[in-house]
């Protein structure tokens, strides 16, 4: 009886080590596979520049209220906007400045990853410089200013006079790529 429940907890502890291994493997399986999917979509363009266009039209008879907003996971940094707002016309191009400052004695590679508000923002703004682009890495104690250009199509619902722009900083392992663009 003794032998049958030892035999049992063997079975059963491989079971249960087959199985872990197996959903270790497809976690690291999905990121080439979203990657994929969002690239044949479309749907992963926030860390890609916008192509500049034609001239596009300012909406002058409008007004919108850009906020800023910045923050870190993880990281001994300081970032922030230096301006924490802006009043804007809408097809009105905008050059806002964030710092960035390791507080670490260590160098630190970061991605920035933005989010907005309203969250359907993304199909109006238009950005041509982003420090989210591209994988950041600071020195200890070092710091940095860095420019985001961006316009807010006029096309943006009539009834939205405040929209939000966040980056949040995460720290990437040493070596690793930053998101694809």
């Amino acid at each position: 009886m003794v032998e049958s429940k030892s035999k049992v907890n063997v079975v059963m502890m491989k079971k249960l080590l087959i199985f872990t291994l197996v959903m270790f493997v497809f976690g690291y399986a999905l990121v080439p596979f979203y990657e994929k999917f969002c690239e044949v979509t479309g749907i992963n363009n926030l860390l890609q520049p916008d192509v500049r266009t034609k001239e596009t039209r300012v909406d002058e008879g409008r007004w919108i209220t850009v906020e800023f907003d910045a923050n870190t996971r993880g990281l001994p940094w300081q970032f922030r906007p230096l301006q924490t707002s802006a009043r804007i016309h809408p097809g009105e191009p905008v050059n806002v400045m964030y710092e960035i400052v390791n507080n670490s004695d260590r160098e630190i590679n970061g991605q920035a990853i933005p989010s907005y508000s309203p969250r359907f923002l993304d199909k109006y703004l238009k950005k041509f410089e982003c420090f989210c682009f591209t994988k950041q890495v600071l020195e200890p104690n070092e710091t940095r200013q860095m420019p985001v250009q961006f316009v807010i199509e006029p096309s943006l619902p009539a009834d939205i006079h405040t929209v939000t722009i966040s980056y949040t900083f995460f720290e990437l392992p040493d070596g690793a790529s930053p998101a694809k663009k």
